[in-house]
């Protein structure tokens, strides 16, 4: 049994699947003689690439290992076959394997509506595999939360004099500067809101290499003038656009050969060359486009780069916040960090499905839908592929509601809300653990509808019954309630609060971190050196304090941040830098926990910080063995699993306190 890959799907994380299963099974080599060695020997399943398995059908130095196989029943599966098996090697596999049994796996099936033809005529995926064998739609995805819903949002429509919108995507009117300026404003205007300050990554998809070439040089130009900060990166195939993909909107085939220039190609590859020095002084590599083995390299480390924020150790300068591309990446890629698709180019039928599902992927409560952004009146198109591809009425159960509904879901639960506790203060008269969980629900449930609302372009807090002052005095009784659950000893009898999920992703904004803190510090600073009224000094010494203790991610460092104040920032020498200064101090502090943690357990400094080293690499915490390991002496057998846990919590919570939502310390973005 042959599993089989196409090479075009293969990506970092991927390969390192594959491989795991069979060391070196697929790569992008043109070495195919493991594969033959595979396939003539033993091995009952293989994994592959379907260009390794075309060589070694069709190269004459493998004909005497292959020839014995020829009338082998042999089962093919095929992974990705809507794009794979239209080629010339479908035909080659069939005449050389004449018991072949085939198999394919596919999201998006040619149908004779989304058909297209080339040398071979005009095929479906049926009459390449014949019966459909089991349908799994993505409604049914969808019912099962295993991918999310998504919110398609139509900008930006060109119009014709009667006021139609315009749908021909040839049109030169959609490829100007100015309309692709315009674009480019409202991203930067817009995306910090989808992308949840830029915790997420979205790709922009636009209709050939000349428009991506505008668009990337907009953005650069943008961003020397210090309108926006976003990272953008991007990959193509340099071409001449002679065959426009753009036209009947399906997704072309990426293409790793650069090797044959023309001197058509060589404005595009002129500028492919300057924008992987731009990334390469971004993230300090040394990729290329010299030849096809390097191109692929720099398109494997781009796919890493995207994949790798999932990680709980991932560093924020790696990130990148745009994917600008034509075709590549837009079909097979799966990213969990990606939640928004911008999209200027023609889509439909599988095109358009693959394409709004690189954002759909589940990861946490925070990524409630998967974000489309369409730049064209793609509303016909997008009904037409979830009719061809689900349901004709499956509209519903595929889009997020609109923008009405959150808000008017959103006024129902305030009304819920106060009947709990009519004002923020009133929480704190919530004595009973029933009304704390009743409180801590129905705040949460206020949480979530504000995540989804606050996604779309048009939300206002004006539309919400809650003015955003009053939120965050209830939030910070929420968080209040969270850090009272968490304190508690631990042999105290467990609490009806401690099994609710609080959620704290939702409300945790990584604009207010340790590095906002210290601006509002230097502020603080100069009004001590201006011998600014002690009252407002103090008032502004109270609000960043406050500030402090309504985000969840900083109240753990609250008590540190106000002894800096206290202590240190009165003292601070005009020569002494603030954010070097700050950063001796917290490292200090940092030090001291640990080892006041390791006096306290009778465990060993070296060890500990290794422990935590670990754990900020991997995100897993510590094996009881590897805490074992750490103490000075071993603890007695009933002890161990009480004082294991204890550990780990103080190990957390140092991490927690010095490490977490630090920002870059002495770094402008």
């Amino acid at each position: 049994m042959l599993f089989v890959v196409d090479r075009a799907d293969l990506d970092y994380q991927t390969s390192k699947e594959f491989n795991y299963f069979s060391p070196e099974c697929v790569d992008t080599t043109d070495n195919t003689g493991q594969l033959v060695t595979q396939m003539a020997g033993d091995s009952r399943l293989i994994v592959t690439t379907i260009q390794k398995l075309n060589r070694a059908i069709k190269s004459p130095r493998h004909e005497a290992a292959m020839s014995g196989l020829k009338d082998q029943p042999i089962v093919f599966i095929f992974d990705e076959c809507h794009r794979s098996q239209f080629g010339e090697t479908h035909k080659n596999i069939l005449k050389f394997f004449t018991q072949a049994q085939m198999f394919g796996f596919t999201g998006t099936p040619i149908f004779a509506d989304n058909a297209t033809s080339n040398q071979h005529g005009k095929r479906t995926t049926r009459d390449l595999f014949q019966e459909c064998l089991h349908k799994y739609v993505i409604t049914n995805a969808i019912a099962d939360e295993n991918v999310l819903k998504f919110s398609v949002e139509y900008w930006g429509g060109m119009k014709r004099k009667d006021g139609t919108l315009i749908t021909e995507p040839k049109s030169d009117r959609f490829e100007t500067p100015e309309r692709i300026s315009g674009i480019v404003d409202w991203i930067i205007a817009n995306h910090h809101r989808k992308t949840h300050g830029k915790k997420f990554s979205a790709m922009l998809c636009v209709s050939n290499v000349d428009t991506l070439i505008t668009y990337y040089e907009i953005f650069k130009n943008q961003q020397q003038q210090g309108l926006h900060n976003l990272r953008i990166i991007t990959i193509f195939t340099p071409s001449d656009n002679e065959e426009d993909e753009d036209a009947n909107g399906l997704i072309g085939e990426p293409d790793f050969n650069i090797s044959n220039d023309t001197s058509s190609r060589s404005h595009s590859r002129d500028k492919l060359n300057e924008f992987i020095a731009d990334y390469n002084q971004m993230y300090k590599t040394q990729h290329s486009a010299k030849d096809g083995q390097a191109f692929y390299a720099y398109y494997k480390d781009i796919s890493k780069r995207m994949k790798d924020r999932d990680r709980e150790n991932f560093q924020d300068a790696e990130r990148a916040d745009i994917l600008l591309v034509v075709n590549m990446f837009i079909t097979g890629f799966d990213v969990k960090k990606l939640n928004t698709l911008y999209v200027d180019k023609n889509l439909k039928y599988h095109g358009l499905i693959q394409a709004y599902s690189r954002t759909n992927r589940i990861l946490g409560e925070l990524k409630s839908q998967g974000n489309i952004v369409c730049f064209r009146n793609l509303k016909e198109n997008t009904d037409q592929a979830v009719s061809l591809f689900s349901d004709p009425n499956a509209n519903e159960q595929i889009f997020i509601e609109p923008y009405e509904y959150y808000i008017e879901k959103f006024n129902q639960g305030v009304e819920e809300l106060r009947a709990i506790a009519t004002i923020p203060n009133d929480v704190n008269k919530l004595i009973s653990e029933d009304d704390q969980v009743n409180f801590v629900k129905a705040f949460r449930n206020l949480i979530r509808l504000q995540d989804v609302s606050k996604s779309f372009t048009e939300f206002s807090f004006s539309d919400l019954n809650l003015d955003e002052q009053t939120f965050e005095d209830y939030k910070s009784k929420y968080l209040d309630i969270y850090d009272k659950t968490r304190s508690k000893p631990d042999d105290e009898k467990e609490s009806l609060v401690e099994e609710v999920d609080f959620e704290l992703e939702l409300i945790h904004r990584d604009e207010i971190n340790v590095t906002y803190i210290l601006k509002l510090l230097a502020n603080l600073q100069r009004d001590i050196k201006d011998d600014a009224t002690q009252e407002d000094y103090q008032n502004q010494k109270a609000s960043i304090l406050e500030l402090i203790g309504k985000e969840a991610q900083l109240r753990s460092k609250r008590d540190l941040l106000e002894k800096f104040i206290e202590q240190r920032l009165p003292t601070l020498e005009p020569q002494e830098k603030l954010e070097t200064v700050f950063q001796d101090f917290w490292t200090q502090e940092r030090i001291e926990a640990i080892e006041q943690l390791c006096l306290e357990e009778n465990l060993q400094v070296t060890t500990v910080n290794q422990m935590i080293a670990d754990y900020k690499f991997s995100g897993k915490e510590p094996l009881r063995e590897t805490m074992l390991s750490a103490c000075n002496e071993k603890p007695k057998l009933l002890e161990r699993k009480k004082i294991f846990g204890r550990v780990v919590a103080k190990l957390l919570d140092i991490i927690n306190k010095f490490d977490d939502a630090l920002g870059e310390l002495g770094e402008e973005e």
